[in-house]
């Protein structure tokens, strides 16, 4: 046997049963796959973090300036316009048509 370090991994029950089924059908250790799971990782961490990254998505906030065309954002140290941006609504374009007024009457028992 290789000389190996033992490790405690504390993992989400979801992932532990996701690792279970891949050992089971790859009929391969789950040890040999959390290895070359690290091993990847580390060494390609940059690439898992920008795919991260472009998976879940990025909050900004949006600025609105009176001077302004359109509203900003800032991503990555400069400002960037959402003139272009689709599935950005303004609240100036919508129209609220009023809800009517009822009026409560009070049954008799």
């Amino acid at each position: 046997m290789q000389d190996k370090q033992k490790v405690t991994l504390y993992l989400p029950p979801e992932l532990h049963r996701e690792l279970k089924i891949k050992a089971a059908v790859e009929t391969e250790p789950m040890s040999a796959i959390a290895e070359r799971a690290l091993a990847f990782y580390l060494h390609h961490s940059d690439v898992v973090d920008e795919v991260e990254a472009a998976v879940s998505g990025s909050a900004h906030q949006v600025y609105s300036c009176p001077e302004c065309t359109s509203s900003v954002v800032f991503r990555s140290n400069e400002l960037v316009t959402l003139k272009r941006q689709p599935g950005l609504l303004s609240d100036e374009d919508l129209q609220v048509q009023p809800v009517p007024s009822e009026t409560l009457i009070p049954a008799s028992v």
